[in-house]
């Protein structure tokens, strides 16, 4: 997987490498804070097995998969629109921008598309995303992700400095705050939205189920006591229930969630119990009753 780093303003038809000091404004979306946990890391493939070839980590493929596929390797690019800014110094101070880019992008499309660490599961259709261009600029809000003046396969997050620069207390939570968006947004770049007609809580909801699976959750996230509220209501309050869906009908269930949505427009009556075998809401009153009572499906310990 290929970086590189780029402290620019950058025109239309191309990234140069002359380095620039300016400030933006814009809009984005609310992005939830995260502790002070380090994400967690994409695993380097077995030293005896060679490059593209199937070994036991496989050995759970179907007979008729003889080689499942890697996973793609965009590029990835970081840009600085603002380096005298407080911001700056914090984002670079706290991580080391390469690693937790590509590990970010190795969780999620883990977590999304893989059967493991290595390789994608052959029964789902990652996104053709070819490049992410992480800008970091003054501006409200968090972050939000967007396709590029290319084209939508080449993705935009657009993380604010500002936000980078106000995040307390900075010494315990900068790293994984960071890391936390950034793992958030990154689903946005490879994530099936049912051609534009998935409800807005669930596509974020995914997002934060992805950030919750890598340990990444901030210290007020919490399944409500008696889950009040919507199923869509999105963020964290959907990532709980999306991973109560993940216990009781087994690993793999939002990646399925996922697939379907790259199948075919999301309409809620047929979509849940196409795939589930009941209405969503017979499902989030089951979820609301599982914390209730505190039951395993509900409040166990997120599994890695």
């Amino acid at each position: 997987m290929t970086v590189k780093r780029i402290l620019v303003n950058r025109p239309k038809s191309e990234i140069d490498d002359t380095a620039t000091m300016t400030a933006d404004s814009g809009n984005a979306r609310p992005v939830a804070s995260s502790t002070a946990v380090p994400p967690v890391p994409t695993p380097m493939p077995p030293p005896d097995q060679p490059e593209g070839a199937s070994g036991p980590a496989d050995a759970e493929f179907s007979d008729h998969v003889s080689e499942p596929p890697p996973y793609p390797k965009p590029k990835l690019r970081i840009e600085i629109r603002d380096l005298n800014h407080e911001g700056a110094d914090v984002f670079l101070g706290a991580v080391n921008v390469s690693a937790v880019i590509q590990q970010a992008v190795g969780n999620v499309q883990r977590f999304l598309y893989g059967r493991n660490a290595w390789y994608a599961d052959p029964e789902t259709h990652i996104t053709p995303t070819r490049s992410v261009t992480v800008i970091l600029r003054d501006m409200d809000g968090v972050a939000y992700t967007t396709g590029s003046e290319l084209d939508g396969d080449h993705k935009e997050i657009h993380f604010s400095l500002r936000y980078i620069a106000g995040i307390k207390p900075r010494k315990e939570r900068a790293t994984s705050e960071i890391a936390g968006v950034l793992t958030h947004e990154l689903v946005h770049c490879y994530q099936w939205d049912g051609r534009g007609t998935c409800p807005g809580g669930l596509v974020e909801g995914i997002a934060d189920w992805v950030r919750l699976k890598c340990a990444l959750s901030p210290p007020h996230w919490k399944r409500e006591p008696a889950a009040v509220g919507r199923w869509d209501g999105g963020y964290q309050h959907t990532a709980y229930f999306l991973d109560y869906l993940e216990r009781r009908f087994g690993d793999g269930t939002v990646r399925r969630i996922n697939e379907k949505l790259r199948l075919e427009h999301y309409d809620g009556a047929a979509f849940w119990p196409g795939l589930l075998g009941h209405k969503v809401e017979e499902l989030w009153e089951d979820y609301a009753d599982a914390v209730k009572h505190d039951r395993p499906e509900a409040s166990g310990t997120v599994s890695q």
